[in-house]
């Protein structure tokens, strides 16, 4: 072998051998590329969240804008949503087991949004209850929802399927785990909203009721039953045992804070666009009315309210013109 082929070959090697390498240390890169980096924070004994940021989906966050939680019980572990997708359910069950070597035993979806039930096919094996209106949604939109959240957060969602939750829930006391849950069957963000009070700890869950330094989002919303819904959470604030308040999005908090500031956007909103319709104005006048300064200081503001406007203003405008002689 001459000294060029020696070195040719050698370099061949090299390239073959860097190519391998390469390649087993893809699966890694992967995984890294699509890590949640989920964290468990204890808020009270045995009860944990796991906090999503304050934006919209996108690509970087993955769907990751959700507040998770999850309860350890005496005999397992009771989780409350799923999260955006099946790779978020996956690293949820594995931050479970950095907390506890007991397993989940149930997993409880608030409402039909994405956000909260793309991670159930991780928790296939388990009973996944939900209110029969929930139920339903998440059969009749699942797939719609799952195909515009990749289109948002790309492949995050990749190997995400629809799993609809095979239990029904009602209003009422449920025992699980050696712990025992208040479970209020309420509306107004959907026409399903599932509240989920740890009598032990004095931790309610009140998904997408209510959120929490950013503004909330409207698509299935009716403003009415939603006011309603916040003025029971209120009053649950108020009783005796009580200790924080997880919002759907948003800080956890120890008071009401999050339940005067949802209310406040709410109802500001219904009396604008009221006002607005009244007033003869079209909707491109009404996109560029600004917010008042204190809900304008909240996290994607200004995104929720155009999406608000295009949800509800036609048929507001319709309405008021219904009512004129």
């Amino acid at each position: 072998m001459s000294c060029r082929q020696f070195f040719c070959h050698e370099l061949l090697c090299r390239l073959l051998a860097a190519l391998l390498l390469g390649s087993a240390s893809l699966p890694a890169a992967l995984a890294e590329a699509f890590d949640y980096r989920l964290q468990p924070q204890q808020i009270a004994s045995d009860v944990y969240v796991l906090a999503g940021a304050s934006e919209d989906f996108d690509t970087r966050n993955g769907g990751n804008i959700v507040n998770i939680g999850f309860i350890v019980g005496r005999d397992g572990v009771i989780v409350i949503d799923s999260g955006p997708s099946r790779r978020y359910g996956e690293q949820l069950r594995a931050a479970i087991r950095r907390v506890t070597p007991l397993p989940p035993v149930l997993l409880l979806n608030t409402h039909h949004h994405p956000d909260h039930f793309l991670g159930n096919q991780a928790f296939a094996d388990l009973p996944i209850a939900a209110l029969p209106a929930t139920r339903q949604g998440i059969a009749a939109e699942g797939n719609a929802f799952a195909e515009n959240l990749y289109r948002l957060s790309g492949d995050w969602l990749k190997g995400t399927e629809v799993q609809t939750p095979n239990r029904d829930l009602a209003a009422g006391t449920l025992e699980v785990a050696g712990r025992t849950l208040e479970l209020r069957a309420l509306a107004g963000h959907t026409d399903a909203d599932l509240v989920v009070i740890d009598r032990a700890s004095g931790v309610i869950f009140a998904g997408d009721l209510v959120f929490h330094e950013r503004a909330p989002t409207t698509p299935h919303a009716e403003i009415s039953a939603w006011l309603a819904a916040l003025d029971t959470l209120q009053a649950l604030t108020h009783a005796p045992g009580f200790t924080r308040l997880v919002p759907g999005h948003g800080p956890v908090s120890a008071d009401a804070a999050p339940i005067l500031q949802t209310r406040a956007w709410l109802r500001w909103l219904a009396a604008q666009l009221e006002a607005d319709a009244r007033a003869g104005l079209d909707m491109s006048e009404v996109l560029q009315r600004p917010l008042p300064p204190e809900l304008a200081r909240l996290p994607l503001a200004q995104r929720e309210y155009r999406r608000s406007v295009e949800h509800w203003f036609p048929a507001i405008e319709a309405r008021v013109l219904a009512e004129k002689p």
